[in-house]
């Protein structure tokens, strides 16, 4: 009886710290998230899909890049409604959490305008947002708006994950572009990097199931990693 008492109690401390683990891994990841799309904007040599959306409406409307990404993030929560997607605690936290880390800095860079300046800080985006996506998405607490609008287009359509991945984007590109977000260089190596490097680290930051104790990893190609949250 007591051994059984005993094996229940470390059972709770062993799902409570875990859970504690899942919480702060998210909430890191998140706010890394945001100062690695920072990095990016303030390099100037392209940045990754939705965020030349961001820029270009930022540009448009005189707000924040983060305010607007806050955004837009809530308004493609809302498409979640008709495609029947349910946000997770992680879906709810990424709206707030990216503007806000993503503004905050920004406020804190100091400009770049030399290539010996933006490319090291390009560089550095990119594999920040790769460690930071291992670090949210590992976390398993629901995916961000923007990769469930695209999961719930594949579910309502039928069509491949990386098709309606590759329409909503390319859309978002263009329209981004339009009103003056940025395209360059980065926006391709972003584009070629963040799938093997965020399938790196999904397995790096891991956290062990409750179950047996294993670790839950992404097996193959990433999908939810390359999309954006």
């Amino acid at each position: 009886m007591h051994q059984a008492t005993t094996t229940t109690g470390g059972h709770f401390l062993s799902t409570k710290n875990r859970l504690g683990r899942r919480l702060i891994q998210l909430y890191i990841g998140l706010a890394l998230y945001g100062a690695s799309s920072a990095l990016l904007v303030q390099a100037g040599l392209g940045l990754e899909p939705w965020n030349v959306l961001h820029q270009g409406l930022a540009e448009l409307t005189g707000l924040t890049i983060g305010v607007v990404s806050i955004f837009v993030g809530a308004a493609v929560l809302l498409l979640w409604i008709p495609l029947r997607q349910r946000p997770g605690l992680g879906t709810v936290s990424n709206v707030f959490v990216v503007g806000i880390a993503m503004d905050g800095t920004l406020a804190a860079l100091p400009e770049a305008h030399t290539l010996a300046v933006q490319i090291p800080l390009l560089v550095a985006g990119i594999v920040l947002n790769g460690v930071a996506t291992g670090l949210y998405i590992a976390a398993r607490f629901g995916p961000g708006p923007r990769d469930g609008l695209m999961t719930g287009l594949h579910q309502r359509t039928g069509r491949s994950i990386r098709l309606m991945r590759t329409a909503v984007e390319v859309a978002v590109v263009a329209t981004g572009f339009v009103l003056g977000g940025t395209i360059g260089i980065g926006t391709v190596l972003y584009a070629v990097s963040i799938g093997p490097l965020a399938q790196l680290f999904l397995r790096v930051f891991a956290v062990p199931s409750a179950s047996d104790g294993s670790t839950v990893v992404a097996k193959g190609q990433p999908q939810r990693a390359i999309l954006r949250p």
